[in-house]
């Protein structure tokens, strides 16, 4: 990947969220930038990665993303890392130490909610690291401020020698605004300073430094009340005020633009003292954060009376819709009630679903004709697997819990269960973020589970970044590649239960399953085929439906590609009487990489290459390009 020279200072650039913090890193002087991808904060190291003068590195997982921004720090160079909010849970061993030990360069750490869970497990708010760790935590309301604010964040670190958190949320980070951006600094790292009672946390070390923290905290207070960024919007309709931070408050100064509005940038710690004297100047004050009532909590603390989440909601975002009919309610003096979040439209339902071609549509077509089996999933694309129409997938909670979880469920099982399998199912990217240690545990305490490691060569389901299984760097360079079978021995699986196969062989994938989940010990199934959408993958000549041919068996179907179409569909009596639905198909040809999976369940071989009408006598053999 060339490097690029971002556009001239004091230029309007039309940036996202995401695009706005990268330019602000890269501005403030940053020399080290670490992450994990994760939606919706992927692009903002993708695109400091495209920057000069800087290093980047797509991190194994959240935790080392903030150890190597640490390390920077620690020799005195300005640093980054990024992830989304379940990765500052990864993140968070190191966070409650570096608070203690603080900074020397200047260290900000890029969090994204994912309000309202577009695409998370889960929607928590990421506000509560600030006050759980002593740290300050910056808001930025659009895409000049998520500029703005992330410069400033460098600075406040190393004033305060702490790290700074800056919350985005989805809106945030992927809509886009006009930016203007300042000077770029260049700042050279004072080097790394020995200090053993600082740097080595030992309790006798940890100890003393604790008053230190504290000491910070109050220093930051001091500075969130005088900190330009927290702002009053003045007003002149009196009855009610708000404070709120981040989107929130745009949502705010939308439906109320009469209303006096303080919106902190600066939101932890909070500005006690101006919170309190609008709270003096305002009939009723109310608090509009999202999601949680952090905000709305520390103010009762400190005895001002504020409304908050008694009547807004404690999901979701806070756009005007939500807004309005609950200040209404509050000025009318009504009980508060449920809010109603209006109905989403009707549109033609379009469930989530595997591309053309993944690879791991074999693995679930296999899995889902298995019986007596618990299938334990993980974090990635193929949690997709738990839809229709394998419904293959029964469990699935965080990165690399598919590893734990069929363990427990292997010694935790009972009679009702004792003669079931048990399939972990992890993705090559996961498996390194959090599933080794999983696999290790496995084989350390015996455990019978059948583990399938489908490695398509990249992070699929944040957009193709690569990982340490694809061979190639954040920059696209020529990089080591983990081999798993190796990897997988030295976690303890015998090499003679470990096969390495093509999922696009469906007999092979099922006999392989089939045998591995009759051996009592841990087993390894490595998928190898690269994902459909990074340039490794070679497509081949498309298929086609020959109408005269196809019985309408519908067997196809369940591979769940959606480039088959069902044109029409129809019953049969059987002979003994049985009705049987029929499922008459097509396959779009246009979107067809001639994977042939298809292929292979089509008992009447209705499904030929569409350039060459006959009838597909193989099955493809690994690395055939047939």
């Amino acid at each position: 990947m060339a490097a690029v020279q971002p556009a001239p200072a004091h230029s309007r650039q039309f940036l996202s969220g995401n695009e706005a913090v990268a330019r602000a890193a890269w501005d403030a002087g940053v020399r080290v930038a670490a992450a994990y991808p994760g939606t919706p904060s992927t692009e903002i190291l993708e695109v400091l990665a495209r920057f000069p003068d800087l290093y980047t590195e797509w991190s194994v997982n959240e935790k080392v993303s903030l150890e190597v921004a640490l390390g920077a720090s620690m020799v005195g160079a300005r640093a980054l890392c990024a992830m989304k909010h379940v990765g500052l849970n990864v993140a968070s061993d190191a966070l409650m130490t570096l608070t203690v030990t603080g900074v020397e360069g200047g260290l900000v750490i890029i969090v994204a909610d994912d309000v309202g869970m577009s695409s998370s497990q889960n929607e928590q708010d990421s506000r509560f690291w600030g006050r759980f760790a002593h740290l300050p935590v910056f808001e930025p309301a659009d895409s000049q401020e998520a500029y703005t604010l992330t410069r400033a964040a460098f600075a406040v670190s190393e004033q305060f020698r702490t790290a700074v958190i800056v919350r985005l949320t989805t809106r945030i980070c992927h809509v886009k605004g006009a930016v203007t951006a300042g000077e770029r600094e260049v700042i050279e790292p004072a080097g790394f300073e020995k200090d053993p009672p600082r740097w080595v946390m030992v309790p006798g070390h940890a100890k003393p430094r604790l008053p230190l923290m504290f000491d910070r905290e109050a220093a930051l207070r001091e500075a969130a009340e005088a900190s330009e960024f927290n702002v009053l919007e003045p007003g002149k309709d009196m009855r009610v005020g708000f404070v709120t931070s981040g989107p929130a408050g745009m949502h705010v100064l939308e439906a109320f633009p009469d209303a006096p509005v303080l919106r902190l940038g600066f939101s932890y710690p909070p500005p006690i003292e101006r919170i309190r004297a609008l709270a003096g100047q305002v009939e009723r004050l109310v608090v509009v954060e999202e999601t949680e009532p952090l905000l709305e909590t520390e103010l009762k603390a400190v005895g001002i009376d504020c409304h908050g989440k008694d009547i807004l909601p404690r999901l979701g975002e806070l756009p005007p819709n939500i807004l309005t009919p609950a200040i209404d309610r509050l000025l009318r003096g009504d009980a508060p009630v449920e809010i109603d979040r209006p109905a989403p439209q009707p549109v033609f339902p379009r469930p989530p679903t595997l591309c053309v071609a993944c690879p791991h549509l074999g693995v679930y077509y296999t899995l889902s004709q298995l019986r007596n089996v618990i299938i334990s999933g993980d974090i990635g694309c193929y949690t997709l697997g738990a839809g229709h129409p394998w419904n293959a997938l029964d469990t699935c909670i965080s990165m690399g819990a598919s590893m734990g979880m069929a363990l427990g469920m292997d010694k935790g099982r009972g009679a009702k269960d004792a003669n079931k399998k048990i399939v972990a199912v992890i993705g090559d990217s996961t498996f390194m973020h959090m599933g080794m240690q999983g696999l290790l545990d496995i084989t350390w305490n015996r455990g019978n589970v059948t583990i399938l490691l489908l490695d398509n060569r990249t992070v699929g389901m944040t957009g193709g970044q690569d990982n340490p299984a694809s061979g190639r760097d954040i920059h696209g360079q020529e990089a080591p590649r983990v081999d798993f079978v190796q990897l997988c021995e030295a976690l303890g699986v015998r090499r003679e239960r470990i096969r390495k196969l093509d999922p696009y062989e469906l007999p092979t994938l099922f006999k392989a399953l089939r045998e591995e989940t009759k051996i009592d010990e841990p087993s390894v199934i490595i998928t190898d085929r690269p994902c459909v959408l990074i340039g490794e993958y070679k497509p081949t000549q498309a298929y086609k439906v020959i109408d005269d041919t196809c019985t309408g068996c519908g067997n196809c179907l369940d591979v769940g590609c959606p480039a088959i179409h069902v044109t029409r569909r129809g019953q049969e009596t059987k002979p003994s009487g049985k009705v049987v639905d029929l499922a008459f198909v097509r396959i779009d040809t246009a979107a067809c990489t001639g994977c042939g999976l298809c292929v292979q369940p089509c008992a009447p071989e209705a499904i030929v290459h569409a350039q060459r009408l006959q009838p597909l006598s193989f099955i493809r053999q690994p690395g055939s390009t047939a």
